[in-house]
């Protein structure tokens, strides 16, 4: 049985995001993409707490694309250690579902 699961990718700007998400669309490596344009994290790198301001890219996709999709976005993005976090799906909406799997068939 297939299974969806959630990309949770963090990029630092609104065009970083939207390149990252085209690309994985055009090579079907999910269905959709959601982008939250802005968000303030606050997190420890190098021995200090740093902050800046981010962007969220949701990546619905598959398990048996979920490790493809996170070395296209690896591979492309700026940071040198990104946020790309595989969040299981348990559930949800039966058409909603068939329709991402459809769409990356």
């Amino acid at each position: 049985m297939r299974e969806a699961v959630l990309l949770y990718v963090t990029a630092g700007s609104l065009k970083e995001a939207e390149a990252l998400g085209k690309a994985l669309l055009e090579k079907r490596l999910c269905a959709c993409v959601n982008i939250f344009p802005e968000m303030r994290s606050f997190y420890w790198w190098e021995g200090q707490i740093e902050g800046a301001k981010e962007v969220v890219l949701v990546v619905k996709t598959t398990r048996a694309l979920a490790e493809k999709a996170r070395e296209e976005i690896v591979k492309r993005h700026s940071y040198s250690c990104p946020c790309v976090l595989e969040i299981p799906v348990s559930g949800g909406h039966k058409p909603f579902l068939e329709w991402l799997f459809r769409e990356t068939a």
